[in-house]
């Protein structure tokens, strides 16, 4: 069983989708197209007006409508494993020749071995050593370099597609409504925060400043003046569960009014946004569709909606059912 505390790491977070300016003909009209009727749409359509309405009793100032967004499982797919974890193990395979010793060594073994069952066994400790093996011991421009190669060669393994192309078309409508009206969007994620800088802005239109996520420990180097920054094999920061409240003081510091996501190691994010002293909208995808993406929730081994779907049914938090809610799932669906 994968845990949640060390794989939030591993998460791969890269989609190619439309841009802001890609939005189809009918947005005028409705922002949100890929958003079937009913109580979830109203609420969130309802939620903006009510906050951004000039004279309402709810107005919430420009300066502090702060949207935070969890990443996999949440704005593009994370089954059947992170998209971060595919990428460790490709980098691995990758780096063999360099390695000849990995032959024999686990959980290097089962990489090379494309023994999945057998490199999950490993446990924490044993994807830990993936991530520090294949994140670590380069520049921060290299890493960035090695992960642009990557998404643009590498296909998630059900849709033949490249993994930037699972990105979630419907929140990507809603990124750009809540930006429309004045929010400033982040991503919250237990991902690597340099896995996800080289594309977040082309993705989903949010700038490397507003990415939030989990990482190793880094250290300047002069180089005999050509200065680097060079990663370590140190763990610095995990980005989830009780993590993502103090990643967001640290490096938002402002409390959200509205925050997204689909997992237990989201639910403290939303605590922490409940709590705001302007209205708030916590918002919950419940993944249901197993035909067109996956249905997982309480017993998922990835992205476990268990304790955070109780909260949110007691707190009459808003929940996406993708089955029911959305007529689109990803933007290569659209017509």
């Amino acid at each position: 069983m994968i845990k949640r505390s060390i794989l939030p790491f591993l998460l791969v977070s890269i989609v190619w989708c439309c841009t802001p300016s890609d939005q189809s003909a009918n947005a005028s009209l409705d922002p949100l197209p890929s958003w079937n009727e009913g109580a979830t749409k109203s609420a969130i359509l309802d939620y903006v007006h009510e906050v951004t309405k000039g004279g309402s009793a709810s107005f919430i100032p420009i300066s502090e409508r702060i949207a935070t967004f969890d990443n996999d499982g949440n704005l593009w797919s994370e089954q059947p494993m992170y998209f971060q974890l595919y990428f460790a193990i490709d980098q691995v395979k990758a780096m063999a020749d360099e390695h000849p010793e990995w032959r024999t060594m686990q959980p290097f073994k089962a990489v090379l071995d494309n023994d999945i069952d057998a490199l999950l066994k490993s446990g924490e400790h044993g994807l830990l050593q993936i991530v520090m093996a294949t994140h670590a011991g380069s520049t921060t421009e290299e890493f960035e370099q090695i992960v642009k190669d990557w998404m643009a060669t590498s296909n998630h393994p059900r849709f033949n597609k490249k993994f930037n192309d699972l990105v979630y078309q419907p929140m990507l409508e809603l990124l750009n409504y809540l930006r429309a009206n004045d929010f400033k969007t982040f991503i919250v994620s237990g991902g690597g925060i340099e896995f996800m800088r080289p594309w977040s802005a082309e993705v989903y239109g949010i700038p490397t400043s507003q990415v939030v996520g989990s990482s190793i420990k880094t250290k300047f180097d002069y180089n005999n003046g050509k200065p680097r920054i060079k990663r370590l094999a140190e763990l610095d920061f995990i980005d989830d569960k009780a993590g993502k409240p103090i990643g967001i003081h640290k490096h938002i510091g402002k409390k959200p009014v509205f925050a997204s996501g689909n997992s237990d190691g989201d639910l403290q994010m939303l605590q922490w946004t409940d709590s705001n002293k302007y209205k708030s909208f916590q918002l919950y995808l419940h993944h249901t569709d197993a035909d067109r993406e996956w249905a997982y929730d309480r017993e998922s081994h990835i992205g476990r909606l268990d304790k955070g779907l109780d909260e949110a049914i007691e707190k009459g938090w808003t929940v996406i059912n993708m089955k029911n809610d959305w007529n689109t799932i990803y933007p290569f669906q659209l017509k």
